[in-house]
């Protein structure tokens, strides 16, 4: 469970405040974004979780740490590990670095229950929490890296 995934994002101007930083509101969405980006690296999404096996993940707590403010036009990587699979939750930790410049810019965490549509607390199916604690498989790419097909 130590490998990060990686999410690139560019921020937006739509996503910064008058005086051109990044509003701290985003920084909890790009967590979502990696989030689900981490899962469907590992083979499942949201979407198939909620419709074909009636598990949703709630949020139950959130935690992020601002170091150093990202601005528009910014290239960033949103950095999403799994910490810990229990019964009925699960806890991703994140980082979210400019690699321009390698600078920190947040660090956190949320930790999520896992429910049923009526909100009923339930147990995370199996598939999806083998899935969450396999290692990650890498990318398979059908021509190598910087070439093209002839």
């Amino acid at each position: 469970m130590e490998d990060w995934h990686e999410t690139e994002i560019r921020v937006r101007y739509a996503e910064t405040d008058k005086m051109g930083i990044v509003h701290h509101s985003n920084y909890l969405i790009w967590f979502e974004s990696g989030r689900s980006e981490l899962c469907r690296a590992r083979g499942f999404s949201y979407k198939e979780m909620e419709e074909n096996d009636n598990a949703l993940m709630v949020v139950a707590e959130s935690y992020c740490r601002y170091k150093s403010p990202a601005y528009y036009e910014d290239v960033l990587i949103i950095r999403t590990r799994v910490a810990e699979v229990r019964s009925r939750s699960i806890r991703f930790i994140y980082e979210i670095f400019r690699p321009s410049d390698g600078t920190l810019l947040a660090e956190g965490e949320t930790l999520h229950l896992v429910t049923d549509q009526n909100k009923k607390v339930r147990l995370i199916p199996e598939m999806y929490k083998d899935r969450l604690l396999a290692e990650p498989q890498p990318e398979v790419q059908a021509f190598p890296a910087n070439q093209a097909p002839h």
